[in-house]
């Protein structure tokens, strides 16, 4: 990774500054700068943080560095200081005051001590996964910025720009589809929660390979068209919307489950039921669950200290499952563990007549762990 120093003055940087409604980004520096491109989040500074940045330049004191990414044209794109540069070019070209007074209110010899003001911008050169990582280590001041909100800066692109009109925008395509009936998607589009699940969905922990690999491509139409699927695949199987169901990885569950038939009026009955069972823990587990059939979804309510004491004095200490040398064996109870007399999936409740005190060998041979 090659990065420089430069000493920019403020007025060459907002040279050109302009904010374009219709495209949503914002350019500087003679048109040479993407402050914020289309694929970057909205504004985020509050007016207090704004005017902080400001009273920092008219002070002379020293604003924290900024960063700039080389692109391929030659041009540059912010990486590390986009509230801050744009507080400074919407002051500077009168979008708000400051103490009542506009920058066009100022003297000469004001507005020169700003615009002569020297930012401190460093400029990054290097591979994706090197932008990656220095982004990640950089971005320790301002508002902090998501894991997807530090890929999109590295893997721009067409279909970086055409992902963020479906899925990163205020009620966007994929929020509108995904809110329809009830949510399915927890977070919120601006900040990239939608695109990071809809890229987890698709590919898993390897969001990144997925970027990379179609980060040139014309448009985001494959992506959308997945989540289209796993959208209308959900409300197919379950019929009746939970708030729970926001919490759940869809994706994951169409990608296994897509091709198979269920029969929902029967799913439905056994989830009302498991969401009136206190031992179920987990609600959003139980559609994992009703597919899967695996209850480490579930999170099974844990047998509580006195009852695990309980079981063991009643017992003696003895594991009922040992046989041969160890069958009179007597354990301490942190050599123990609780376990379901009658297990929980054949109507076994965590009650303290339920529990029995196995050795860790046999809990762990009973349960398959």
């Amino acid at each position: 990774m090659k990065i420089d120093l430069h000493k920019i003055l403020i007025r060459e940087v907002i040279a050109g500054y302009k904010e374009s409604a219709k495209e949503g980004g914002v350019t500087a520096y003679e048109g040479k700068l993407n402050i914020r491109p289309k694929y970057q989040r909205e504004f985020v500074y509050k007016e207090k943080q704004r005017n902080a940045v400001i009273e920092t330049i008219k002070n002379s004191f020293p604003l924290n560095v900024m960063y700039w990414m080389i692109r391929d044209d030659g041009g540059y794109e912010v990486l590390d200081g986009q509230q801050r540069t744009i507080s400074i070019g919407q002051y500077v070209t009168g979008d708000f005051s400051l103490n009542d007074r506009f920058f066009h209110n100022l003297t000469k010899e004001e507005q020169d001590k700003i615009l002569d003001y020297e930012l401190m911008i460093y400029f990054c050169e290097g591979t994706d996964k090197e932008r990656l990582d220095w982004f990640r280590i950089i971005n320790i001041a301002g508002e902090k910025l998501t894991d997807q909100e530090i890929r999109n800066a590295v893997y721009t692109g067409p279909w970086l720009s055409d992902a963020k009109l479906k899925f990163s925008k205020s009620n966007c395509v994929a929020y509108l589809l995904a809110n329809d009936g009830g949510s399915l998607v927890s977070g919120s589009p601006i900040r990239q929660e939608y695109l990071e699940t809809a890229l987890s969905w698709i590919n898993g922990d390897k969001i990144e390979d997925y970027m990379a690999k179609h980060q040139h491509d014309k448009n985001a139409d494959k992506l959308w068209q997945y989540f289209q699927d796993v959208v209308t695949w959900t409300r197919k199987i379950f019929l009746s919307y939970r708030r729970e169901m926001s919490n759940v990885s869809w994706g994951d569950l169409y990608n296994q489950f897509k091709n198979k038939k269920f029969d929902s009026k029967k799913l439905e009955k056994e989830i009302t039921e498991l969401m009136q069972d206190e031992d179920v823990t987990k609600k959003s587990g139980i559609y994992e669950y009703v597919l899967t059939g695996n209850e480490k979804y579930l999170n099974i309510r844990a047998f509580t200290e006195k009852m695990k004491r309980e079981a063991y004095e009643r017992q003696k200490g003895i594991c009922s499952h040992c046989k041969g040398e160890n069958k009179k064996k007597k354990w301490e109870i942190e050599e123990m563990e609780a376990d379901h007399i009658t297990p929980w999936y054949e109507g076994g409740k965590t009650v303290a007549e339920n529990c029995q005190m196995l050795c860790k060998e046999h809990n762990r041979t009973k349960s398959g762990k």
